[in-house]
């Protein structure tokens, strides 16, 4: 505006928005890496370019409980349709080949001037009819079997058995779907962030996982693992390298008792991967962190598996959580508002590798946590006091019967003296 009304010269404005800009450095954000595995526990993976597709043919039941409700119901819907259209198709051959079509012939097998195979079958409408009831066995009484057609009795028993195989398999599936082991994985959770902060003076890796259903997991178990883009010394790219890390567990058999949310917790010692990784190196790491709960469900007795994952960005170094588990009139319970909750703790910025190298440096980090903390409660202490005799003075001003008066006292001498009691 000023350098259109000749205020200022054009060039003089333009060489200041060149220097801004040369002083303002541009930072472009390093691109995000794909999930491997989503926070909610689906894998990010799409499966392309299948040519063998006859193979989930071969095992159709795992195929039909992997289908979508809507794609299941339709094909649960349409093999019934299908059959009954069969084999009313097949009840109509078998009438009309023994000549029960007439319409003189009457609906009953006491008639003896024509035996039907099946009375009242007149078209293919009353035929389909009759498959329904066969193969549902409905039974209404107007349609029935005759001694009469070997051939419709052997259709009997095929539509029978094919009928008993349908709802065999479709029930199954049904209740397969209804009852999958990711159904209770819905109610186990997973912290939003991972945090890394000191434990019996080590370094460790901790998040948060809990079940909320009353109902246990049966023989729990957490396994860890990284999932990081790696180059072999040959100049093999492996893009999906998976290496498990340990969990510390003082139980030998290294499952837990997922009653209360508990704190899984990982030494980073020399056998893991994150060893070498100091807090500046973290948020330039490109890794992710895999945690896999395994168990089994009470009431049920299905096996259920419960996915997360944890990128650079979500790991909190030198944070620990909140304890969200108290006793409140001999019953423990569960504040789960704080289940994600953490707070800020002294921790050493360094990697695990230096810590082991220099543990003075853990010393040091300690003391100057204690000093600073020292440093606040005095300022905390003083600001209270500094707050009360802001409030007594206040006090004071706003009730005058409060201010004590003055008092003089005379001595036998005759001087007089005051003083403030």
């Amino acid at each position: 505006m000023l350098a259109r009304k000749s205020i200022i010269p054009e060039e003089y404005v333009l060489a200041r928005i060149a220097a801004e800009n040369l002083r303002k450095p541009r930072i472009r954000d390093r691109p995000r890496k794909a999930r491997f595995i989503a926070k909610n526990g689906a894998c990010n993976l799409a499966h392309k370019n299948i040519r063998e597709q006859g193979r989930f043919l071969q095992d159709i039941f795992t195929t039909l409980v992997d289908l979508k409700w809507r794609h299941t119901l339709v094909i649960f819907t349409m093999s019934f349709l299908c059959s009954w259209l069969l084999f009313a198709m097949m009840w109509w051959l078998v009438a009309f080949a023994h000549g029960d079509m007439d319409a003189s012939i009457e609906c009953t097998t006491n008639s003896t001037k024509w035996t039907p195979c099946v009375t009242c079958v007149r078209s293919f409408t009353s035929a389909f009819l009759f498959s329904i009831e066969v193969q549902v066995t409905i039974g209404f009484g107007g349609r029935m079997m005759t001694e009469e057609c070997p051939l419709a009795i052997t259709v009997l028993i095929l539509q029978n058995i094919v009928g008993l195989i349908i709802n065999a398999v479709m029930l199954g599936c049904i209740f397969m779907k209804t009852a999958q082991a990711h159904r209770r994985a819905e109610t186990l959770i997973f912290s939003r962030q991972a945090v890394i902060a000191v434990r019996n003076g080590k370094l460790c890796f901790m998040f948060r996982v809990g079940d909320l259903r009353k109902s246990m997991i049966i023989s729990a178990s957490v396994r860890i693992q990284v999932v990081r883009k790696t180059t072999t010394p040959e100049g093999e790219v492996i893009p999906i390298h998976q290496v498990d890390i340990p969990v510390d567990n003082p139980i030998e058999s290294n499952n837990i008792f997922l009653v209360a949310p508990l704190i899984i917790c990982h030494v980073i010692d020399k056998r893991s991967p994150l060893y070498d990784i100091s807090a500046a190196d973290l948020a330039l790491q490109d890794l992710e962190l895999i945690v896999v709960l395994e168990g089994v469900v009470e009431t049920t007795g299905i096996t259920t598996q419960a996915r997360t994952s944890y990128i650079a960005e979500e790991i909190l170094w030198g944070h620990r959580f909140v304890p969200i588990v108290t006793e409140e009139e001999g019953v423990y319970a569960v504040d789960y508002s704080k289940f994600g909750n953490t707070v800020k703790v002294a921790a050493p910025r360094c990697s695990a590798r230096e810590l082991d190298e220099k543990p003075s440096i853990l010393i040091q980090t300690l003391q100057k946590s204690e000093l600073s903390h020292q440093n606040s409660l005095r300022k905390r202490n003083s600001m209270r006091r500094n707050n009360s005799i802001r409030r007594s003075n206040s006090m004071r001003r706003t009730n005058p019967s409060l201010i004590v008066p003055k008092v003089q006292f005379i001595t036998p001498e005759g001087s007089q003296s005051a003083s403030e009691t």
